[in-house]
């Protein structure tokens, strides 16, 4: 599993984050020089608040595999959480997940990291 320090032992932080609506991406510049590019179709996807994830064993509303809407995958807000997660807010209103900066690292759908993925044997059971 990838540290969430680079090889210096700093604290693995966005340099830059910029959403481009028009686009519909986010994207993020990481401290040790790599970038990262959502779109915000698969951004939507990732919300790891318990509605969309389900709590107490309880599955979420994304589990479903629903369709969905223009306006859930419309990016209208976005803000900084301390400094360790952004919170997306959609156009239908919906604004409950934070997405840290380590999942959103962890998660990113480039070629490199997705690969990284594909070779480790249950990756996605150790989210943060």
């Amino acid at each position: 599993m990838p540290s969430s320090y680079t090889a210096g032992n700093e604290y693995l932080t966005p340099s830059r984050i910029h959403a481009d609506r028009a686009a519909a991406t986010l994207d993020i510049d990481w401290s040790d020089g790599h970038q990262t590019r959502y779109d915000f179709v698969t951004l939507r996807w990732l919300c790891p608040c318990a509605f969309c994830r389900g709590e107490a064993g309880m599955p979420g509303w994304l589990d479903s595999k629903p369709t969905l809407t223009e306006a859930q995958t419309t990016l209208t807000d976005l803000e900084l959480v301390g400094q360790y997660a952004v919170a997306p807010t959609w156009a239908d209103g919906h604004h409950t997940g934070y997405y840290t900066f380590q999942r959103l690292r962890e998660e990113c759908p480039c070629p490199e990291d997705a690969a990284r993925r594909a070779t480790t044997p249950h990756a996605a059971h150790r989210l943060g």
